[in-house]
């Protein structure tokens, strides 16, 4: 999306982005400031911090220190220079969760009252993980042709039932891509199968193996691997998550409260 500006509304912009960005550096050198007056639990960074947090991002990145260094080179930087970021930025949330993080507590109550409300966003899609022995036998190739392939398709089932792996089958005699997986098609969700197949997935407890299933392209046994998402999620299921949420809201509220009442405590000299 691009959006051009011109005459006084692209003043407007500029100014108003100015504005923004001046904001920003007073609110860092603040916050450096209430870093400072905090005592040594803040001002003090170590120089290993610094590089346990560079050598972190470098195995993240697959990177090693001299191919960094060159990066650094090419763009201008120096390897002082961005430590010293890190050391400010380190310097900042240390400040950030002792004044705004700490404070801040999460009761089950609004756990609760969040889960209420916003209950349509735990549903769980439900999905059934099947491996799966297909054998064609399209409709049109005949009905003798089609008797044998059933008939195929039930001694394999019985086999199964005896003991057999139905893994070792699925990768012998199914004729399908999944058959290189022991016929392993994954988690598939409603309406991505055909009828009576998913009828039989999702009817089937975790471990039965299906009958024989015909369908107009062949004959198929399926397996039930795994179950998810079905229906709405218990509450303590997603507890956690709902308690990240409700800190991170609190957090960006507490975090403009604070901030604030530091920059009305304090002296600024803004000069254009």
């Amino acid at each position: 999306i691009q959006t051009t500006y011109k005459g006084n509304d692209l003043e407007g912009v500029l100014e108003q982005n100015k504005k923004v960005f001046l904001q920003r550096m007073i609110d860092q050198m603040l916050i450096e400031h209430e870093a400072k007056k905090g005592g040594k639990n803040f001002t003090t960074i170590k120089d290993e911090e610094v590089m346990a947090v560079i050598m972190d991002m470098l195995t993240k990145n697959n990177m090693s220190m001299d191919a960094y260094l060159k990066k650094l080179a090419s763009e201008g930087k120096t390897l002082r220079a961005v430590k010293k970021d890190i050391s400010e930025q380190m310097l900042r949330m240390r400040v950030l969760r002792s004044e705004v993080q700490s404070k801040i507590v999460v009761t089950d109550e609004e756990i609760g009252e969040y889960y209420d409300k916003h209950r349509s966003e735990y549903e769980g899609k439900e999905a059934v993980h099947i491996r799966q022995i297909f054998l064609p036998a399209p409709a049109g190739q005949g009905k003798k042709s089609r008797e044998t392939v059933r008939a195929q398709a039930r001694q394999l089932h019985e086999r199964i039932l005896k003991g057999e792996s139905f893994e070792m089958l699925a990768s012998q005699y199914s004729k399908e891509p999944a058959a290189a997986q022991g016929g392993d098609i994954g988690f598939v969700e409603r309406g991505a199968m055909m009828p009576n197949v998913e009828k039989a997935a999702f009817e089937m407890p975790v471990g039965q193996v299906s009958d024989v299933i015909e369908t107009e392209s062949g004959f198929h046994i399926v397996m039930v691997v795994d179950k998810r998402g079905e229906g709405l999620k218990s509450m303590s299921a997603v507890r956690n998550e709902i308690r990240t949420k409700i800190e991170n809201e609190k957090a960006s509220q507490k975090y403009d409260e604070w901030i604030d009442g530091v920059r009305k405590k304090s002296f600024i000299d803004v000069r254009y």
